[in-house]
């Protein structure tokens, strides 16, 4: 594996994870559980719309920079958010859109940060 492909997956793991973290902290936060059921079914709609972002993005190009991070975070909460309400059929209230887009913005964007800093 080339060393620009490495960065790309291993920033691709590193935002699957921020939306895992982002699923099981809420979960918790709401009093569910955090099984693996639950927590892969509150998930699956944004992995899907950040999959989606990643390819139509070409994000592989540029994984680390704020633009691609903007790019992901828009496309991930809108289509996310989207695949929840019309494919899952579960609830879009407004604090949960608000929060969502919040946390996502600051995990997808604001973890891009730190590589903008050092230059």
């Amino acid at each position: 594996m080339t060393p620009a492909r490495r960065v790309a997956a291993g920033r691709f793991i590193l935002d699957v994870v921020c939306i895992v973290l982002f699923v099981i902290i809420g979960r918790r936060n709401h009093g569910e559980t955090t099984d693996a059921a639950g927590t892969v079914r509150t998930a699956l709609p944004f992995l899907i719309a950040l999959s989606g972002a990643w390819i139509g993005a070409k994000a592989w190009r540029a994984p680390r920079s704020l633009t691609t991070g903007v790019i992901l975070w828009i496309v991930t909460v809108v289509v996310g958010l989207g695949i929840r309400r019309f494919a899952f059929g579960d609830g879009t209230a407004t604090a949960f859109v608000i929060v969502a887009t919040l946390v996502l913005g600051l995990l997808l964007v604001g973890t891009r940060l730190p590589k903008r800093v050092k230059r």
